[in-house]
């Protein structure tokens, strides 16, 4: 009896930890950059931290890292999502991983810059099957300046990514992308948030081009055939006059944009 009890106190300590391992519910894998542009490099810093102490209160696992080539079917095959915070693959064989990727049940989410694509500049759009098939957006086609706030309208209530948000809710402070492609005639595409008309003039300058009076500008959604989204925020306001680079903004200041963002990989994490 004595022995049988020891086995009984045995097996459930190591059934204790097991449950303990077992509360992750998925791993999540985030690539940067962080080179250049400090606005980035600051959203990636702060994006590292907002994510770990996410990972720890929503049970999953977060990795990042600026290693590229870890863009390969053997690592991503250990991941549930992947994020791109500030950038894209551009080698063939991390691109061909990728949609491989995404064709194959994965899921992802990017941020502001991992969807820039202008011919010519660094980024040129190169990658048909991303830009075009995958994001919908085709090119970048312009931007306010400087990084503002916005009022947000929630759109496709339905769905469980915006479900629980409110109908309008203000952003923290953004440089706004608009894109060469309409996304509302794309029948795959299902547009999460859009900037709200009460916004407007958003952005102020000094270029004239810089501040916008009118239009519709999608700033999240999602692609019907894959596992994804994609949130336009990404971009911190930084002290470029002065020279400092000093951090002006947060990209996590909102309480509702948070809510978004999560939402939003807790539903990628957990779909099937």
């Amino acid at each position: 009896m004595k022995y049988l009890l020891l086995l009984l106190l045995c097996y459930n300590g190591f059934s204790g930890t097991y449950a303990q391992h077992d509360t992750t519910r998925f791993h999540v894998i985030a690539f940067y950059t962080a080179r250049e542009d400090a606005a980035h490099i600051s959203f990636v810093h702060e994006s590292n931290k907002w994510f770990a102490a996410q990972a720890a209160a929503h049970h999953f696992s977060y990795d990042a890292t600026n290693d590229w080539n870890k863009l390969n079917t053997d690592t991503l095959s250990h991941y549930q999502v992947v994020i791109f915070l500030d950038s894209r693959p551009d080698s063939l064989p991390q691109r061909l991983a990728f949609q491989h990727y995404m064709e194959n049940g994965g899921a992802w989410m990017g941020f502001h810059f991992a969807a820039f694509a202008l011919t010519p500049s660094a980024f040129p759009q190169n990658w048909n099957w991303y830009h075009q098939q995958f994001l919908g957006a085709g090119s970048y086609d312009g931007n306010t300046w400087r990084p503002v706030s916005a009022v947000l309208r929630t759109e496709h209530r339905q769905h469980p990514v915006v479900k629980t948000l409110p109908d309008t809710f203000v952003s923290a402070p953004n440089e706004w992308y608009k894109w060469t492609n309409d996304l509302r005639k794309n029948p795959d595409i299902i547009i999460l948030v859009s900037i709200d008309p009460s916004s407007f003039p958003l952005g102020t300058g000094p270029k004239p081009h810089e501040i916008w009076h009118n239009g519709y500008y999608p700033v999240a959604w999602t692609n019907k055939k894959y596992r994804m989204v994609y949130i336009n925020m990404g971009h911190n306001d930084m002290d470029y006059e002065h020279h400092t680079n000093a951090t002006l903004s947060s990209t996590f200041a909102s309480e509702t944009q948070n809510r978004l963002i999560i939402n939003s990989l807790l539903w990628l994490g957990r779909r099937k």
